[in-house]
């Protein structure tokens, strides 16, 4: 796959990249159309975590390598980028989009539940903003070997045929948050990806045992279910991450385009709440839900030969090919 810095604002941003010399992923700092290695040296620490560790005063070491002319540049067209970051945990946000929230009610209406479409939307619309009003944050854990880059295809198992796109935008945390409040969350975040949270919406709920509700560990932990980058972008270049541009194109058609405004809970919100628990460590994820456009609303899964192209503003694209399970493995 040709890789591209389309989309991409910043003047610079972390990769993880492979040459046709270099099969093991290196941290590469990309400027504008082209891509070199950044060793401890110039990190000033011993890998990417620990770098981001002291995020976002360590992007400041950086600006000087993202301008060295004498340093061995690769065009990106000529390299592989795969997922940007190596997270030890990812915690993924539940019900954090308003209109996608109240989409997914609509389209799961029961067969025998007597209320006009609009009526269950007005529901659910009040719902949510009660919620907004008095709730907190849901979250729930994804795992990490999921974390894959677009460099792969998405292999669709073959035990569903359920399998539903869902763009996020994650932030990555930079200096550990453990029991932080909103006014200081922004402080742990190093930067922010591009992440395409797979789900199986067959597997979300459980019929054996409609009383424990979710499952979100067979709904959405099969291999390289979490397509993720291919851009770290600096914190300090995203200047209102609570305003930002998405969309997602389906073989060219678009099925998500909306904007992190409809975030029922901001980013200070969800930092805060998810380091409640258990400490944020540097590099690991947090992704902060999906708006409205899944495959579920538009009665449309993905299929074997589906282009997903998932983008978001300043932070570059992605771009997913999804593949049956059999054809995968006849490789």
């Amino acid at each position: 796959m040709t890789s591209s810095s389309d989309g991409l604002t910043a003047p610079f941003a972390l990769v993880r990249f492979r040459t046709s010399e270099i099969a093991e992923p290196r941290v590469g700092l990309v400027a504008g159309d082209r891509v070199r290695e950044v060793g401890p040296d110039e990190l000033g620490a011993s890998d990417l975590n620990a770098f981001l560790a002291d995020a976002p005063a360590s992007w400041e070491r950086l600006r000087a390598a993202a301008e060295q002319t004498d340093a061995t540049w690769h065009p990106l067209a000529d390299v592989t980028l795969t997922a940007p970051v190596t997270p030890r945990q990812v915690l993924q946000t539940g019900a954090n989009y308003r209109t996608h929230v109240i989409d997914l009610v609509a389209a799961g209406r029961a067969k025998n539940d007597p209320r006009p479409i609009e009526e269950l939307r007005e529901w659910a619309a009040d719902m949510m903003d009660r919620r907004a009003r008095e709730g907190t944050p849901y979250f729930f854990i994804g795992l990490p070997a999921a974390v894959v880059g677009d460099d792969v295809d998405l292999v669709l198992p073959s035990y569903s045929d359920q399998h539903d796109w869902e763009l996020e935008l994650a932030v990555v945390i930079g200096k550990p948050a453990f029991r932080v409040d909103r006014e200081h969350a922004m402080e742990h975040v190093a930067g922010y990806t591009i992440v395409n949270d797979i789900t199986t919406r067959d597997l979300v709920f459980r019929e054996d045992m409609k009383e424990i509700g979710t499952d979100w560990y067979r709904g959405k932990n099969a291999p390289g279910f979490l397509p993720t980058g291919p851009f770290l972008v600096p914190a300090p270049f995203v200047a209102n991450p609570g305003d930002l541009h998405l969309e997602l194109t389906l073989n060219g058609e678009a099925m998500q385009d909306a904007t992190t405004s409809d975030l029922l809970f901001d980013l200070p919100a969800l930092i805060a709440g998810a380091s409640q628990n258990m400490p944020l460590l540097p590099g690991d994820l947090l992704l902060t839900g999906s708006p409205a456009g899944n495959g579920i609303v538009h009665g449309r899964m993905l299929r074997d030969g589906d282009v997903m192209v998932g983008a978001i503003e300043g932070l570059g694209a992605q771009t997913v090919r999804a593949v049956a399970e059999a054809k995968a493995g006849a490789r």
